[in-house]
């Protein structure tokens, strides 16, 4: 037996990169949960291509009903880990919904979102958005075409609603980025008032990810924000229409982390850079040589135990390109980012971004100053995890060194205006002049009250 493992030994050391180091492990069997989304991607990839048990890990995938369920998991230990909205750290965090300290030492994406309405909708919106040369519509369409669209509807005596994922989602900050940047006010929460509907033209409420489709299909809503494959799904079933994907709302913005507790972090230090290892090492698969590895991704994916959508769906987006309206197939390669870009650093100004959509909508009731945004995304967004666990992957031959920001604060340098569909730059380092400059939204000194804002 001796002889047989050290021959084993002796082939992997011919056919694999250096060996990694190998981590004393607190815990090796973990239980990680995710929501049925294409941008779970990074968990399936790490358990199918061995990442996990390459760092001793022992690891089993479990879908979730639905975000609350997946955040109270975590919270009662249930899972270990899990694929997370971006703004379930921080929101628990700060103590808005459930309190607890959650942290992530790693982003697992960039971009991935749609907005889809219904075809009465995009029927009635389309006269208001002007054509390319080849009578297809000029993107990114404004919300500026919604507009009379939702002033019909209430002439009618008839609400206009759309979906959105979780009230911390980033669908309901991109969601209501888009109505705002439009014109459309898309509400405010006020103390002891969950539904941010509060003076809004537009109504958001909370859908399932998988029952955005039927849920636009039965009229409960008329139109949606989620990820793929279930904007996809709305053209392939012959419902809806993707206006605008979130790429064109704000190029390169952040999407889901990976969340675990902090609780977890301090007690299993070896086991969460383990975790983080495997993570990084799945980015860098599905995004290298030009994401070559997304066929293979795709059909991972349409497996029923992760996304279980058509491998056609799937890959409509996932492999570069992105159907608004049928037939209308346009090239974005960059809908979905795993790695490129600096992809699944935890940057602080990510964090603040969030936070800053938080505080623009009346989920955070008093104005705060900046050092706050700065001290709070510093107690969840851990790059000091991240930048050990990626110098182990270079130093074992598994990561390029030029594949990470060695040398960041933290912050990301301003994203320009041009890269943003309301024309405003964003930077990380003064989130209360940036919640200045959005002309709808709570300013300094603004309070949500049942009857509307104040001061």
């Amino acid at each position: 037996m001796k002889q047989f493992l050290l021959g084993l030994a002796a082939t992997t050391c011919l056919t694999s990169p250096a060996l990694a180091q190998m981590l004393e492990l607190e815990k090796d069997q973990l239980t990680l949960g995710f929501i049925k989304l294409t941008d779970m991607a990074p968990l399936a990839v790490a358990y199918e291509q061995g990442y996990f048990l390459d760092e001793g890990l022992f690891v089993t995938l479990e879908a979730q009903a639905n975000w609350k369920v997946l955040l109270d998991g975590v919270i009662d230990g249930t899972l270990d880990g899990a694929h997370m909205l971006a703004g379930q750290p921080l929101a628990a965090t700060i103590g808005y919904g459930t309190e607890a300290h959650i942290v992530t030492p790693f982003s697992m994406d960039l971009n991935g979102n749609g907005i889809t309405v219904s075809n009465e909708v995009w029927d009635m919106m389309k006269p208001n958005i002007p054509e390319n040369a080849d009578g297809l519509p000029q993107h990114p369409i404004s919300a500026e075409a919604l507009v009379p669209v939702v002033k019909q509807f209430n002439q009618n005596g008839e609400a206009f609603k759309m979906g959105m994922v979780f009230p911390v989602s980033t669908h309901n900050y991109e969601l209501r980025y888009w109505l705002a940047a439009g014109g459309l006010n898309p509400g405010f929460y006020g103390d002891g008032d969950a539904t941010g509907q509060i003076g809004a033209d537009v109504l958001l409420s909370v859908t399932p990810p998988p029952q955005m489709p039927a849920t636009l299909e039965a009229g409960t809503i008329h139109g949606y924000c989620v990820g793929e494959p279930w904007n996809q799904q709305a053209v392939f079933k012959g419902i809806g229409v993707p206006v605008i994907t979130d790429y064109e709302i704000w190029k390169n913005n952040p999407e889901k982390v990976f969340g675990i507790t902090a609780e977890f972090a301090e007690e299993n230090p070896n086991t969460t850079l383990a975790l983080t290892k495997a993570l990084i090492r799945a980015a860098i698969w599905l995004d290298e040589n030009d994401n070559a590895n997304r066929e293979e991704a795709v059909a991972i994916l349409a497996r029923p135990e992760y996304v279980g959508a058509d491998e056609e769906v799937i890959a409509n987006s996932m492999t570069g390109t992105f159907e608004y309206e049928k037939g209308d197939v346009r090239e974005v390669p960059d809908f979905n980012v795993f790695f490129r870009y600096n992809a699944t650093y935890p940057f602080y100004s990510d964090a603040v971004w969030y936070l800053t959509q938080m505080r623009r909508w009346g989920q955070i009731a008093e104005a705060k100053d900046d050092q706050w945004y700065f001290d709070t995304a510093e107690s969840v967004y851990r790059p000091d995890i991240y930048l050990e666990a990626a110098r182990m992957l270079v130093d074992e031959g598994m990561a390029p060194e030029d594949g990470f920001p060695w040398d960041t604060d933290g912050y990301k340098e301003p994203t320009p205006a041009e890269d943003i569909i309301d024309g405003l730059a964003y930077d990380g380092r003064n989130p209360t002049g940036y919640l200045e400059s959005l002309s709808i939204g709570l300013k300094d000194g603004q309070t949500v009250t049942g009857s509307g804002v104040e001061g």
